[in-house]
């Protein structure tokens, strides 16, 4: 269930090239919980920017290279992370730096030695704001060009606290070289809106963040074909206008070529160039935060790997049989296909982990024996040959019936229109999928291939509740075998993430209380079938034993994990209210609270956490924050 609805996504996000991982994401996101603001809002009420000429003449500020290189260099990232996370150590805080679109300890991180980095030297900033024109005259706060114009900019971001924080600062230190910066705090509506603020252009400097994950993609934000113009109906996220042919071709190589290597070398070359013409600043991964008992050990989140609880059954207290995990939210359903709550997600963990994971941005097996990739031979990527009528996927990703007019990519990764009669060669892929032995649901029977199957049967059921069809819609076929399946993508599939299992396992053995075979019932109840939604059996580390609405759900070991008894007998998650949490915690009435509880590092955490009471961790998280630049005007 959770693993279908994952990788359903997965297939969407990477397929579109929509996603960012470390880059960013289709949508920004402000999630960060308030920090004091250090002044008032000032709200953005510009009315929607008219249609006009395209973006063809050069900012007559940005548009200047030493502009933008001095502001980069006159941005002190380690004071921006302070003002928002003054309770972490200068170590911690060096952790949360931004050099590139892709954090540090990422696979695909070209390296230091590979980048341009910006260390903070108003000297040198002041230097190049010179060298483009912008001086400083005696007793002046801000510089002028030869005109008399002052170096003055709109710098337009969210409303949230946390960014009236950082974005105070950053204005000091401009002021500090010289340049005036206009803060305009606008409405999330109005500056995510879709006719509005990012969607139109309509900015000189904006900040916000992206949401990061294991593969970078990139496309939609680096490419050329990728900037938002009103002839091309304001298609792509590529606002700032960046237009480097090599950066966008190589941008284009990592998301279309499959062998990790090339992958990592045309991201490299990427990151180069982005750090040579300074498109956006990047500034800081913002962070999250864990509290447990001081004598929790296993616990170990780690960058890259959403979910924390992927290695659960490593948790233990010294002489205690029981763990007690503390959330503020209650899951209406474990059908987590459609129920997308964090708190079901970590209940399902328990009860159907992941077949993979992705620790520090990179993915390995679990549940199945490899990840089929082509280097190791469990995919093959076959040339086919398609015809008029044939099922393919174009160059956009949607899955078209193959007519004169659609556009492809042939078998050598051209972009070429089908004539409607000559032989076409396409690439598909083939993988295979095989779980480990020994895989057991809780009452002893062995998981098998029709486990496999109804899951498939399930998800892909317009009646399911599923948010998304299109990896089953990309699937062109799919052979089931002792345990595992072999899948089968339509020709023109080409996702970087092809190796990630995307069918999970159901108990197909499973006679429900009335009776019924689960295999036999339409996939339209299943959110209401109690052994679905309620309680539904586990082939983890844990079973669910009680759920007590309101108050709590208990597990148990599962004696047929196949991985052996989990370090801690039982597990509860209790559910807390908002404000009693944190005494919940410091009073020794559960055993972890995580992220989506704590709203970050305080001084009472770190002061228990000082005295040896509790244990805290704050992690870079996969949300980055950044300043685009426009480089180009109407």
């Amino acid at each position: 269930m959770l693993r279908n609805r994952l990788f359903f996504v997965m297939g969407l996000l990477v397929v579109a090239s929509m996603i960012l991982t470390a880059c960013g994401g289709t949508a920004p996101v402000a999630t960060e919980a308030p920090v004091a603001a250090t002044e008032a809002p000032v709200v953005a009420t510009e009315a929607p920017v008219t249609e006009q000429a395209s973006y063809t003449t050069p900012h007559p500020i940005l548009g200047d290279l030493k502009v933008r290189q001095a502001l980069s260099y006159c941005t002190n990232k380690a004071d921006l992370i302070k003002s928002v996370y003054p309770l972490l150590s200068e170590e911690e805080q060096a952790k949360l730096v931004m050099n590139t679109f892709i954090p540090t300890s990422h696979w695909a991180y070209a390296g230091d030695e590979n980048v341009t980095i910006y260390s903070y030297d108003t000297a040198a900033g002041m230097a190049l704001l010179d060298e483009a024109g912008w001086t400083l005259a005696e007793g002046a706060d801000f510089r002028t060009n030869a005109n008399g114009d002052e170096l003055a900019l709109k710098f337009t971001t969210t409303s949230a606290a946390f960014r009236q924080t950082w974005a105070a600062i950053w204005e000091a230190q401009m002021a500090e070289c010289g340049v005036r910066v206009v803060r305009l705090h606008a409405p999330a509506s109005w500056w995510f809106g879709d006719t509005t603020g990012l969607a139109r252009r309509d900015y000189e400097l904006g900040a916000f963040a992206w949401v990061g994950d294991a593969d970078p993609g990139g496309q939609s934000l680096y490419a050329c074909d990728e900037i938002p113009l009103p002839e091309n109906g304001w298609a792509g996220q590529n606002a700032m206008g960046w237009c480097n042919e090599l950066a966008s071709t190589n941008i284009k190589l990592a998301n279309n070529t499959l062998i990790k290597d090339e992958r990592i070398a045309a991201y490299t070359i990427t990151q180069a160039e982005f750090t040579k013409d300074i498109p956006s600043i990047p500034l800081f991964n913002r962070t999250e935060t864990f509290a447990t008992a001081a004598d929790l050990t296993g616990f170990a989140p780690a960058p890259g790997q959403p979910y924390y609880m992927y290695n659960v059954g490593d948790w233990e207290r010294a002489g205690q049989d029981t763990l007690i995990l503390g959330f503020t939210q209650e899951p209406a359903s474990l059908y987590v296909l459609v129920e997308n709550a964090f708190v079901a997600v970590a209940a399902d963990y328990f009860l159907r982990p992941g077949q993979t994971t992705s620790l520090n941005y990179d993915f390995a097996p679990v549940y199945i024996k490899q990840l089929p990739t082509l280097e190791n031979g469990g995919t093959t990527n076959n040339d086919v040959e398609v015809k008029a009528g044939d099922k393919v996927v174009d160059v956009n990703g949607d899955v078209v019936e193959l007519a004169a007019g659609v556009k492809v990519k042939n078998a050598a990764g051209e972009e070429v229109e089908f004539d409607g009669s000559t032989a076409l060669s396409m690439k598909q892929l083939v993988s295979k999928f095989e779980f480990i032995d020994g895989i057991k649901w809780e009452d002893g029977e062995p998981v098998k291939a029709a486990d496999i199957e109804l899951s498939y049967k399930i998800t892909c059921d317009p009646a399911s509740g599923a948010t998304s069809f299109i990896t089953c819609d990309q699937t062109a076929g799919v052979e089931f075998f002792e345990v595992g399946y072999n899948q089968t993508w339509l020709p023109g599939v080409q996702s970087p993430l092809y190796f990630l299992p995307v069918w999970g396992i159901e108990p197909s053995h499973q006679v429900l209380a009335d009776g019924r075979n689960l295999k036999d019932v339409p996939a339209s109840e299943w959110t209401t079938i109690p052994e679905v939604a309620e309680d539904p059996l586990s082939y983890g580390p844990y079973m669910l034993t009680e759920w007590v609405k309101g108050e709590k759900m208990v597990f148990e070991a599962n004696p047929n994990w196949v991985f052996g008894a989990p370090k801690t007998p039982n597990l509860v998650i209790q559910i807390l209210s908002a404000e009693g949490a944190e005494a919940a915690l410091l009073g020794g009435e559960v055993d972890m609270l995580d992220s989506t509880t704590l709203v970050g590092l305080n001084e009472t955490l770190q002061a228990a956490a000082t005295e040896g009471k509790i244990n805290t961790l704050v992690l870079a998280s996969a949300t980055w924050e950044h300043i685009d630049i426009q480089l180009f005007i109407r």
